[in-house]
């Protein structure tokens, strides 16, 4: 007898070896028919499987996570099969799962058109159609790369010699197409209905950039119709939010070839550069953070020290003086270590908080790079926080609550933390893991967090909270984080003196909120679709004359705005009032003043607000009462 323990915990018994498809049936037709794959003990398999012995299984269906991903690992096969029923002078190489979809990089004599994606994609609805099975078998390696390169597919003949020889493969034939993968997927192409192709773009054989170029198609598919156009619509939203787009309708910044991976900020930019960075310039004031400014360029002998040099080299910026080799910062915690152990630092100074504007280079290659979100020269609202290990949990929720107020200020109330712990190569006892992560948990909980659980995500040297966003659309977006690090301190012979007299080594808390200026600015640009609340935009007020009679008084409703603190341009051009109102309101300000004769007559001004919104003539005072109460209350 088998028994199959099912995730309820009830068990059922079956004579003999089994499917997990029969289980599925003997538990139900429903059942049955919504099996995409099986958890046989925690592993995936294909519902084809044999159970030989007692087992715990689960039936995967398309409501599952691992049924989603598993029906985008299949329909990136499907679009092989398509390909090459259409070109079959094309090569297959590799076609993995991605976040929202998939995509299969190809080998052909030339580039894919769109019409040609189109035809693929209806050829993929075909073979859908056709519904036919999808089988596993195995072969011995040596056999399975004779069998490729019989195929003419030397992609495929050339990953699988590098698995070691005398171990078996898996390849999973549908039709006419068979190709090489480990699996699961599903039953057969029929359960593959709801996906799209999006693009090609190229790509290099095993990413390097020696290698041939390959063409590679993406793809996305869900469970249902629903979704599939949810996510769409998404994109389509998405790309009219664009920050790279709205940085330029907006004047606000630039990319250019002769500084790759950097920006050039604009005036308004800047300005709303410099209004985030001054507000997160007061949250380190009034929270117990003292600001500090390291150097940019670092001995080699340092991050050697740090193991920096030996983990990250290619994605740093060498320079050389005087025969001595530097290198510029891609992090801050080593200068603030060195700021910490100036002087002899008792118990009684900690927690001691460091906060650095700092600015930090990572040679990040080109393709990786995106707008202000990835770029290689980038600042941080970088923390380091020395303490003890006692002191943990509380500074934990101290800084979770700041970032959740900092988040509710930059229009964000959604936010998912997740707590990383310790990875299989790690250093550090047992006993300090687990008072690190009971500490990070602890303050969690202590915050009012629901969390989960990352296991094995955390660093080697302790482990870390992440704080995601979602934004307007749903998006996640991990910014903040704090971790736990004892290993630099140690490292960089850092130390404090405790109530004992003796010396001991201080906890590194890593701690940031927006991490990367830039980044978080791309972020916020595409939240508000480039419409930044009143106390960001870069022009807050635009006052707008109807004809030159009103331009002396126009200048000084400007003037007493500005007396305010409001940032307010003004309009005296020789042109209709309507051009100016619709131009202005393409440039999404917050608010525009009118003045006409009326107006001027009457100390007031006729006050339309973003999103066509006539909110009628008032007293100038009382404007600048609305504006300054909106901006004070980040409205």
């Amino acid at each position: 007898m088998i028994t199959i323990t099912l995730p309820d915990g009830s068990r059922r018994e079956y004579p003999q070896a089994l499917t997990v498809a029969e289980v599925a049936a003997s538990i139900g037709t429903g059942l049955a028919k919504a099996a995409l794959a099986g958890k046989v003990d925690g592993k995936l398999v294909d519902t084809s499987h044999r159970i030989e012995a007692d087992a715990a299984l689960a039936i995967v269906t398309e409501k599952d996570a691992d049924g989603l991903e598993i029906i985008r690992h299949s329909t990136a096969h499907l679009l092989a099969y398509a390909v090459k029923e259409l070109f079959p002078e094309a090569q297959v190489t590799i076609g993995p799962v991605i976040e929202n979809g998939f995509y299969y990089d190809f080998a052909y004599k030339r580039p894919f058109t769109p019409e040609d994606l189109a035809a693929i994609e209806k050829r993929m609805g075909e073979l859908a159609a056709k519904n036919e099975p999808v089988q596993r078998r195995v072969l011995p390696r040596d056999e399975a790369v004779a069998y490729f390169k019989g195929l003419g597919e030397h992609y495929k003949a050339e990953i699988i010699g590098s698995i070691p020889a005398g171990e078996d493969v898996s390849l999973y034939r549908e039709g006419a197409f068979e190709d090489l993968c480990r699996g699961p997927h599903v039953p057969s192409t029929g359960r593959l209905k709801h996906f799209k192709l999006m693009k090609v773009a190229g790509a290099y054989w095993r990413g390097d950039q020696n290698n041939e170029q390959l063409q590679r198609i993406y793809g996305t598919a869900w469970t249902s119709k629903e979704a599939l156009q949810q996510y769409l619509t998404m994109l389509e939203e998405a790309e009219k939010r664009d920050h790279r787009k709205l940085g330029r309708e907006l004047d606000l910044f630039h990319l250019d070839e002769h500084s790759p991976g950097t920006v050039f900020w604009h005036p308004k930019g800047w300005t709303l550069w410099q209004e985030v960075e001054q507000y997160m310039r007061r949250v380190y004031r009034d929270n117990g953070y003292q600001e500090v400014k390291g150097p940019q360029i670092l001995d080699q002998g340092l991050w050697e020290k740090t193991g920096h040099w030996d983990k990250y080299r290619e994605n740093m910026f060498v320079t050389e003086s005087e025969k001595r080799q530097y290198a510029l910062k891609p992090m801050n915690c080593p200068g603030h270590i060195l700021i910490f152990k100036q002087g002899i630092k008792s118990y009684r100074d900690l927690p001691l908080r460091f906060g650095e504007f700092g600015q930090c280079h990572r040679n990040e290659p080109t393709g990786g790079l995106h707008g202000i979100m990835r770029v290689r020269a980038f600042t941080q609202d970088d923390g380091h926080i020395f303490c003890t290990e006692d002191q943990i949990q509380g500074e934990v929720v101290a800084f979770t609550r700041l970032l959740q107020q900092v988040y509710k200020d930059f229009g964000f109330n959604n936010i998912i933390y997740k707590l990383s712990t310790r990875p299989e190569k790690r250093i550090g006892t047992e006993e300090s893991w687990d008072r690190a992560e009971a500490a990070l948990a602890d303050g969690l909980r202590a915050a009012g967090c629901e969390f989960e659980y990352l296991p094995g995500e955390g660093a080697f040297y302790g482990p870390k909270i992440e704080y995601t966003l979602k934004d307007a659309l749903g998006r996640p977006w991990q910014c903040g984080t704090i971790q736990v690090d004892p290993n630099l301190p140690e490292r960089l012979d850092a130390d404090f003196v405790g109530e004992d007299g003796a010396r001991h080594r201080p906890i590194m808390l890593h701690r940031a909120i927006v991490g990367s200026l830039e980044r978080f600015i791309g972020i916020l640009i595409e939240q508000h679709a480039g419409a930044l609340p009143a106390w960001l935009a870069p022009t807050q007020v635009v006052v707008a004359s109807i004809t030159d009679a009103q331009a002396e008084y126009a200048a000084s409703v400007a003037k007493s705005l500005q007396k305010q603190g409001v940032r307010v341009s003004v309009d005296l051009r020789n042109e209709k009032i309507n051009y100016k109102i619709r131009e202005h309101s393409m440039q999404k300000v917050p608010f525009i003043l009118v003045v006409g004769d009326k107006e001027k007559a009457n100390g007031a001004v006729a006050v339309r607000a973003r999103g066509n919104q006539d909110l009628g003539v008032m007293a100038l005072a009382d404007f600048q009462a609305k504006i300054t109460s909106d901006i004070a209350a980040k409205v």
